[in-house]
């Protein structure tokens, strides 16, 4: 049977709750972690929509799709750890 109407967007992950960290480590610790907790969250965006190589995945495509979740907008660095967690082919 064929599906009718116009085909719906791609359902893009939220930010789960946030749990309290760890306390006792090094403040570079809790920014390494955050950071990539916030590349995973945008790479799984990045492949729900469609984008699966660094390639495709430039700063301004990242940031769009960051925004689209409800995340902050990511800096250079994130950005770089996100090509960095997408398949390579």
């Amino acid at each position: 049977m064929a599906a009718t109407g116009s085909p719906t967007a791609p359902v893009l992950p939220t930010a789960p709750p946030k749990k309290p960290l760890p306390a006792g480590r090094p403040r570079e610790w809790y920014e390494t972690h955050n950071r990539q907790l916030k590349a995973m969250r945008i790479a799984i965006a990045l492949l729900n929509t469609g984008i699966y190589t660094p390639q495709q995945a430039r700063n301004r495509t990242i940031s769009a799709i960051a925004a689209r979740i409800g995340v902050h907008p990511p800096s250079k660095a994130t950005c770089a750890l996100v090509r960095n967690l997408l398949p390579r082919h």
